[in-house]
């Protein structure tokens, strides 16, 4: 017999007080609490965080196409309602990733080249920071320039 073993037949009553000790400072549930459950991230908290992170990009006139440009300026004629920062992007979110589509209207004299990459990376960058969803793509169609002279589409408000 081992000295431990002697001393868990001589002393019943240390074994017990050890035993319940333990079991008080073991964690129920097991694990890191971070870790349990689960947490899920709508479309629509992505197109948000994708559409600011790119209007933040200098170069980008607006998103979206000259229809829904239209349309939105519209909708945001009627008292109560916000402006939409979604407009011009959509999104797939899948359980660790998302995939983006943005359309965007650049202004006359800057690299297409240049705004679409720092677009790009500004999107990447700020969903994958706020979201923890790794970015698989970024898909951008500029689907208009802003020329100087040229009047913006959405029309002055008539209310001072």
């Amino acid at each position: 017999m081992t000295d431990m073993e002697q001393n868990r037949t001589q002393n019943p009553e240390e074994t017990a007080s050890s035993v319940a000790s333990a079991r008080r400072t073991t964690k129920r549930g097991g694990g890191d609490p971070a870790g349990r459950g689960r947490t899920t991230i709508a479309d629509g908290v992505v197109e948000k965080i994708a559409g600011m992170a790119a209007r933040d990009v200098v170069g980008v006139h607006a998103m979206g196409s000259g229809m829904s440009r239209t349309f939105g300026a519209v909708r945001e004629r009627v008292p109560g309602t916000a402006k939409s920062v979604t407009r011009g992007v959509k999104v797939e979110v899948g359980e660790v990733q998302t995939a983006l589509d943005l359309e965007i209207v650049v202004d006359y004299g800057v690299s297409i080249g240049d705004v679409a990459r720092a677009v790009r990376e500004n999107v990447v960058a700020a969903v994958e920071r706020m979201t923890g969803l790794e970015v698989v793509e970024v898909n951008i169609a500029v689907s208009d320039v802003k020329l100087p002279e040229e009047e913006d589409e959405e029309p002055e408000s008539r209310l001072q």
